[in-house]
């Protein structure tokens, strides 16, 4: 039988969850090269250098690590404490993006701060600072074992007022992605079924709504039963990327080798990555992209699960949020490239090009592998009592 004392030694060689940092890793290393590969051309064609978006990609990565970083010294306590002021912050960023002269608008959507070589996009940061608010929340009430009915009121209404911010941009996929994690947070927090049921009727029905009744949205969801039938119009997209997965085929066509990502796919390298790699690396390598996916949320949500056994219920409710929305937005972004979600501009985590989508990723990994390791020192600071 092995010692502690070894078990402890074992431990210590592995200081973050080797599981969530490796597949982490990989996808930032795959998608750094991928980037590279698909914005070739566009750098060249557009600022006069082939290699300024990956230049700077580099730059936002190097500072994404960085923030990472930060956030596995900082213990989780340090975010309970400053979730509100997070969440009031998160609040102000949507609320300046909408103020003329404040916000930039691109592609009909104004979301964004400029601040010189840099850009803010708040609803990027918003989806980690309502998830660690709602954290709190449910933890400081499970602690005090409050009326199930009070409960949803007062997260419901910050739900509501974050999407209402949202859909004045207009941002319907973060939208979603916010409203999937929350919604999650709130069953795995022990919601009952009898107020749970009613508030996923009310959020679908509401969703579809903002389909039906906004044109440009409805039309997406018509394209893309049959985007050939719109082939070079709202279809565009959705087509050439389907060809980007038919032409690579089991092995893809080799790195660098892409065709699509020569002006025929239009955001080859932020929201239809996924398509270039699934051409350049084929089957396999697109597989492998999903397959870490899957394996860092579950793990994830492992970590969740572990931390409320434990009793680290702000740990945990943090670890089945960000869990959850890595998850919900890779499907989304996953299932848009490969014709089975009507498109919408979600960037692929850790990958697509984007410096606020990779702060934000890097942030949650870094602050999930800080959960990861408080939960081994809890263990054996119990084993040592």
């Amino acid at each position: 039988m092995i010692s502690r004392a070894k078990k402890k030694a074992v431990g210590d060689k592995f200081p973050l969850d080797p599981i969530i940092f490796t597949s982490a890793l990989v996808l930032l290393l795959v998608g750094l090269v991928m980037v590279a590969s698909a914005s070739v051309e566009l750098s060249s064609k557009y600022y006069g250098s082939s290699f300024y978006l990956l230049l700077k990609h580099l730059i936002y990565l190097f500072i994404s690590i960085f923030v990472g970083l930060m956030a596995i010294g900082l213990p989780i306590q340090f975010w309970e404490k400053i979730r509100l002021p997070l969440l009031l912050v998160g609040f102000a960023l949507l609320i300046l993006v909408l103020i003329p002269g404040v916000g930039r608008e691109v592609n009909g959507s104004q979301r964004w701060i400029p601040l010189g070589f840099l850009t803010i996009q708040g609803s990027e940061f918003l989806k980690l600072f309502i998830i660690l608010y709602v954290a709190g929340y449910f933890a400081v009430l499970k602690r005090n074992r409050t009326n199930e009915l009070v409960r949803f009121l007062n997260p419901l209404v910050v739900l509501v007022t974050a999407v209402c911010l949202l859909m004045a941009q207009p941002d319907f996929g973060t939208s979603l992605v916010i409203i999937s994690s929350v919604m999650g947070v709130f069953f795995l927090a022990g919601a009952s079924i009898k107020y749970f049921a009613p508030l996923l009727i009310v959020s679908v029905a509401a969703g579809t709504l903002l389909v039906v009744l906004e044109p440009y949205r409805f039309q997406r969801l018509i394209v893309f039963t049959n985007p050939w039938e719109h082939q070079y119009e709202a279809g565009y997209q959705l087509t050439q990327a389907l060809i980007a997965f038919g032409r690579g085929d089991l092995f893809g066509l080799g790195l660098g080798n892409s065709i699509q990502k020569l002006f025929f796919l239009p955001e080859a390298h932020t929201d239809f990555l996924f398509s270039i790699i699934a051409e350049e690396l084929g089957l396999v390598g697109a597989s492998l992209v999903i397959a870490l996916f899957c394996l860092m949320v579950i793990r994830i949500l492992w970590i969740g699960n572990t931390a409320m056994t434990k009793g680290l219920t702000f740990h945990a409710y943090v670890a089945y949020g960000t869990g959850l929305m890595l998850g919900v937005q890779a499907f989304i972004n996953l299932g848009v490239n490969l014709g089975v979600l009507p498109t919408k501009g979600l960037t692929l985590p850790l990958m697509s090009y984007g410096g606020n989508s990779l702060i934000v990723s890097c942030l949650l990994i870094g602050i999930l592998l800080r959960v990861e390791f408080e939960c081994r020192n809890h263990k054996r600071r119990r084993h040592a009592r």
